[in-house]
């Protein structure tokens, strides 16, 4: 997978949500990438500190991937970045509320926070639909807030689907 590198400190930590704003817009970033590649627009990134350390967007078609989505390409990514598996003290931001893979490989990870964007109705597995992460059955724990920029990533969604559904009408015409 190449991804455009920016700088990887996020721009304006200082914000009044202590940097998430900055953290979530690179991941907008990185679905506008998978969205130029023919891909649903999901990004994600792994933050540890205020340094990015792993970055991901969906790429379930092009790699011919059930599991690439983009979270776990970010948690790929950081861990490879690290050398390690345990991603701990670090924040994963996502453009969408993760799905029940996506919530089981951040408990693997053992990522201590998650911020998300947009709820995901069909398949959000932290309140959504279901909310794994309430679960005080399961041994790992993390924060979660839901809801940074979410107006901007769902309406990004919006329009990828929108435009979709046109470029199929048009192809059954």
């Amino acid at each position: 997978m190449k991804l455009k590198k920016s700088s990887l400190v996020a721009p304006s930590l200082h914000d009044e949500q202590g940097g998430d704003i900055a953290f979530m817009r690179v991941a907008l970033d990185l679905a506008r990438q998978g969205w130029e590649v023919g891909e649903v627009p999901v990004g994600a990134v792994v933050v540890r500190g205020d340094e990015i350390i792993g970055r991901g967007y969906n790429r379930p078609i092009s790699a011919a991937d059930p599991t690439a989505h983009a979270e776990v390409m970010a948690i790929r990514d950081a861990a490879q970045h690290i050398g390690n598996y345990r991603l701990t003290d670090c924040t994963l931001y996502v453009t969408l509320e993760p799905c029940t893979m996506c919530v089981g490989a951040i408990f693997h990870a053992r990522i201590t926070k998650l911020i998300y964007g947009a709820r995901e109705p069909k398949t959000g597995a932290c309140g959504s639909l279901i909310n794994l992460p309430a679960d005080t059955r399961i041994n790992h724990h993390l924060r979660i807030a839901g809801g940074v920029l979410a107006e901007e990533a769902g309406e990004l969604l919006k329009k990828f689907f929108a435009q979709r559904r046109k470029v199929i009408g048009m192809a059954d015409q």
